[in-house]
């Protein structure tokens, strides 16, 4: 299992849902300003501004903070942000990305150097993890959208590569290439996603129990907390039950 965003979704269920909602909205803000920038602040001529509205709607961002985000980028306003990749590894040897959107390098660096140091981890060169890992499409749908047997219908209808479902909802795999035309055809069969990204998939999972398994979990919190953080990708495997108790 992804234990990482098991972990997210196992915490946002018990009560912590006012300030991971708080932060996923500075995220898809600072992500609607960076493409906006890259290309035309208009989402019908811009990809990536299109997917970033979308990802943003789905999570019932407001419509105000949408605009004001397209419209400092627009306007030549506000921070110029830098995307940078890290990697390293957590305690037990698990694989760690970190994408970092950022207007302060050496910041961003000094923090995920930090939090690396403070729970057992190594921060290594760009590549050192990456490697073992795939770059794919990752649509995400809640339960909501259907059965398991509906869902994994409606992607091998769509052209999609694997499906992974739990109670938490259905993570949708495709070729890195064929997002967009996946994400569609799922759409017309599914509704609107919940997200829609290009990821990190690991090609193997490191499994990690007991004091490694809290160790890690406090480094993936603190990079996760990170304000210049926009995404971590793990690859433990932790069971479910020892997942459960460390998030209470």
């Amino acid at each position: 299992m992804a234990g990482h965003s098991k972990f997210k979704n196992i915490m946002h269920r018990k009560g912590r849902a006012d300030a991971v909602r708080s932060k996923l909205f500075s995220k898809l803000s600072r992500e609607i300003t960076v493409a906006a920038k890259a290309g035309l602040p208009d989402p019908a001529m811009n990809a990536r501004l299109r997917l970033a509205v979308a990802n943003a709607k789905a999570e019932s961002m407001p419509r105000d903070n949408i605009d004001r985000a397209i419209k400092k980028a627009a306007g030549g306003e506000g921070e110029t942000y830098e995307e940078i990749r890290y990697e390293g590894f957590g305690p037990g040897g698990v694989g760690v990305i970190v994408e970092v959107l950022t207007d302060n390098r050496n910041r961003a660096a000094s923090n995920v150097r930090a939090a690396f140091s403070k729970y057992g981890g190594n921060l290594g060169e760009t590549g050192s993890v990456s490697f073992m890992w795939d770059r794919v499409g990752q649509i995400v749908y809640a339960p909501e959208a259907g059965s398991e047997d509906k869902v994994m219908d409606a992607a091998i209808e769509a052209g999609a590569e694997d499906v992974e479902s739990d109670e938490d909802g259905n993570t949708i795999y495709t070729a890195f290439g064929d997002l967009s035309e996946v994400a569609g055809g799922l759409e017309a069969a599914l509704g609107a996603a919940k997200s829609t990204a290009v990821a990190w998939r690991p090609k193997a999972r490191t499994p990690l129990s007991g004091e490694a398994a809290a160790t890690l979990m406090k480094l993936l919190e603190a990079l996760d907390d990170d304000d210049d953080v926009q995404n971590v990708y793990s690859n433990e495997d932790i069971d479910a039950a020892e997942l459960e108790s460390l998030a209470g």
